[in-house]
């Protein structure tokens, strides 16, 4: 009920005239409104509820199926909701059923009525991605006893990865042209070479130098005619890392250049958990060298590791940049001998003090805080729970509380149970746990609609 129709109803205080001028201002309602609602209009709540497509328990239901499939981790698309609608009515007669579903648009209004939802764009991830909240908690119980440790410094927390740098992918680009001009594409010369590039940075902000990997069974020296001083390159026929690439990798740049800094310290290591990272050779010479090796869990990386969350997105940025100014002076194809010539000044411009202090900032290590990287992954599939109604055979019926619309069998005996108790001189509340089991009843059908569809 309106307010406008409570104020045609409800009494008015002792020593005002019961008027329609003297109701409009008591109840703060307009004049004009206050005639309409007397001369039976109904509000216009109450006639777009009379307009809409599914009644309010209807809409209630395929409201809690939304969330559900949500909550499962299979959030349903914006352009069936009108299909899901039309599905929830057939457990209507006949003669009240409509004939085809809603309009597309219909879905956007239904969102607005219902505050509880939200349209919003999702991104497909593998499910093994997913589902990683209980292994990021576990990280960070692991990682944390380790941080906290008096002797592991900030300078001495270094994390590896490997990322690929196709030599010759260039972006697309925004042009101004001709009005009559309808090329949608631009001429390149792509040669989707794929060159690894080993990158570790420090939590103070610092940066070795790198180990590149070409995907070739022997090294050649035109390919380093640039001068890259602290470089080291490797080969392997399928372009990635191996386990004999991992150890020359800790050997010939991770070792000698993290040292003479450490000062006998621990250096605290942290990278994936890919294989070739956990050979008996690499654990002996961390052991034997003061290296302590942090692998995190599998699939975890694009969340907890320093390098992905906000290093390597630069740097590829940085790398395509330098591949359209080259491309600008008219070398079309970028071959291997280009590589160091390009990846060297996109590393200094990318790899920065700030965005690497950014990327231990953004997986939650330093500062450490969990929260950070856990607010945004999704929690594990909530188990359902029924709720249960206490029984009411012992209770008087004085003390009976008004129920909740009952979800369970349980709940729905119980407040059977009730209305049997209710004395017949009181019939309003008879009515009102009555509605209830009606609007429970009514619910429980349209969700059933759902179910069989």
């Amino acid at each position: 009920m309106d307010v406008a129709s409570r104020a045609l109803v409800e009494p008015l205080p002792d020593g005002i005239p019961d008027t329609f001028p003297a109701r409009a201002a008591h109840f703060n309602v307009a004049l004009a409104t206050l005639y309409a609602r007397a001369s039976g209009r109904p509000s216009r709540e109450a006639k777009a509820v009379d307009q809409q497509y599914l009644y309010p328990y209807e809409e209630k239901a395929v409201s809690d199926f939304l969330i559900q499939c949500g909550i499962l981790g299979q959030p349903v698309r914006v352009k069936y909701i009108p299909a899901i609608a039309f599905s929830v009515t057939r457990h209507r007669p006949e003669a009240d059923r409509p004939l085809k579903p809603p309009h597309y648009s219909w879905a956007k209004r239904f969102e607005k009525r219902r505050m509880e939802l939200v349209i919003r764009k999702n991104k497909p991830q593998d499910w093994n991605r997913y589902n990683i909240y209980n292994k990021v908690v576990y990280w960070f119980e692991v990682i944390g006893a380790e941080l906290h440790k008096p002797e592991i410094l900030p300078e001495n927390v270094y994390n590896m990865d490997e990322t690929g740098v196709m030599l010759s992918m260039l972006n697309s680009i925004r042009v101004l042209v001709s009005k009559a001009d309808m090329q949608r594409y631009r001429g390149a010369r792509v040669k989707r070479t794929m060159v690894t590039a080993v990158e570790c940075i420090s939590a103070d902000g610092r940066y070795l130098d790198p180990m590149i990997i070409w995907p070739a069974s022997t090294h050649r020296a035109n390919w380093t005619t640039h001068p890259t001083p602290g470089w080291v390159f490797a080969c392997s026929d399928s372009g990635f890392t191996d386990s004999y690439i991992s150890l020359q990798w800790l050997k010939q740049v991770f070792d000698p250049q993290t040292k003479c800094r450490a000062k006998n310290k621990p250096r605290l290591l942290i990278w994936d958990g890919f294989g070739t990272h956990e050979t008996c050779e690499i654990l002996e010479f961390c052991f034997e060298n003061n290296i302590i090796l942090c692998r995190m869990p599998s699939h975890t990386s694009h969340k907890l590791q320093p390098c992905n969350v906000a290093a390597f997105g630069p740097l590829k940025a940085a790398y395509r940049e330098q591949v359209e100014r080259m491309d600008r002076r008219g070398v079309g194809t970028i071959s291997k001998q280009h590589f160091t010539y390009l990846y060297k000044p996109a590393r200094e411009a990318a790899l920065t003090k700030r965005n690497i202090l950014s990327a231990w900032r953004g997986s939650g290590l330093f500062p450490f805080n969990p929260e950070r990287v856990l607010t945004d992954t999704p929690k594990p599939p909530a188990k359902l729970t029924i709720p249960r109604a206490e029984s009411v055979e012992s209770q008087q019926y004085e003390s009976m509380p008004t129920p909740a619309t009952p979800v369970s069998a349980e709940s729905l005996a119980s407040l059977l149970n009730m209305i049997k108790l209710i004395p017949n001189d009181d019939a309003k509340r008879k009515e009102k746990l009555q509605q209830k089991v009606s609007n429970a009843a009514l619910t429980l059908l349209a969700k059933n609609a759902l179910l069989q569809d």
